[in-house]
């Protein structure tokens, strides 16, 4: 075998993705069996050699906890099957929301699932468009993170859409969304919220113009959608048209697509970082595919080149 050759495996939280991203590499995924014991616990196997490969397990960690220690296992598992470097490509980093101490006697779990994925023996870390860019920070090994923000922009250029501005969700997401801006040559305005309780908003203000103007809402993470809803309601009550969102990460938890296909939203936009699985989405979303960013990044850095060369 080939020293340092290419490995890609997959846990089962998206395989779907991992099957398009070793297709975009043209390389078949490595067989790993992963099971259960009656009693639930994970049982991880890597059935083909990977010894002095440079390996990649693909392998996002939204609920349930099972998908992170997944990862865990079959990082250890590739380490002492001599992997020769083990990068976690994590698509979807979760837990990225508890990343400060907020409150008093909460933890910081982000930083815990840096800890235990570096601690397992991964030696590199490929994620995208995390909550916080500063979680970087949080892994003492190198760290590439994504953006899916060109998939996004081709999809909308493609729309011919006239009479633009690009709206951030929150304060937070100003980057995401000036950046947005500036690529589609269009003006930014600012849904100003106030959040009472976890999973609960309340939108206070929009900043900027938006009457008469069709939107593009940009912002990283859908979960139940009460706060998106809540924009498109004020953006509407304020002269926006036709409302578009789009989102990396689709997590869609509760009421959340019943709420998006009855709210003003006009098409809901999001990537395949997160497996829905049987959860069959109505007319409204549309999924775009990030295969080709994971894995233009995963030959890049197999072949020992620039990653930042992505983002020009």
């Amino acid at each position: 075998m080939m020293q340092n050759a290419l490995k890609i495996i997959s846990g089962t939280s998206n395989l779907p993705l991992a099957q398009r991203i070793s297709q975009y590499c043209g390389v078949p995924l490595t067989d790993c069996e992963v099971r259960r014991f009656a009693d639930g616990e994970v049982k991880v196997q890597i059935n083909q050699n990977i010894r002095g490969s440079d390996l990649f397990i693909i392998q996002p960690t939204n609920p349930p906890a099972e998908n992170l220690f997944e990862l865990l296992i079959m990082i250890d598992a590739a380490r002492r099957a001599s992997a020769k470097r083990i990068t976690a490509v994590i698509p979807y980093y979760g837990y990225a929301r508890q990343d400060r101490k907020d409150q008093p006697r909460v933890p910081i779990t982000a930083k815990l699932v840096a800890n235990l994925i570096t601690v397992a023996g991964a030696d590199r870390i490929i994620t995208m468009d995390l909550h916080a860019a500063q979680l970087q920070g949080y892994f003492d090994i190198p760290h590439d993170h994504l953006y899916a923000s060109k998939t996004f922009y081709d999809f909308f250029r493609d729309k011919h859409l006239t009479n633009l501005v690009a709206v951030s969700a929150d304060v937070g997401s100003i980057k995401i969304a000036r950046a947005f801006a500036k690529e589609l040559k269009c003006p930014l305005a600012i849904i100003d919220k106030r959040r009472e309780a976890v999973n609960e908003a309340e939108v206070m203000n929009i900043i900027g113009d938006v009457e008469g103007k069709n939107v593009i809402i940009r912002d990283d993470i859908v979960d139940t959608a009460g706060t998106i809803v809540l924009g498109a309601d004020a953006l509407k009550t304020h002269g926006a048209l036709d409302i578009y969102v789009c989102v990396t990460h689709g997590v869609l938890s509760g009421p959340a697509v019943e709420r998006i296909q009855n709210s003003h939203i006009s098409e809901m936009v999001i990537t395949d970082t997160i497996e829905r699985g049987s959860l069959h989405l109505p007319s409204k979303f549309t999924v775009l595919s990030t295969a080709d960013v994971f894995g233009e990044a995963i030959r890049r850095i197999w072949h020992e080149e620039s990653v930042s060369k992505l983002f020009d």
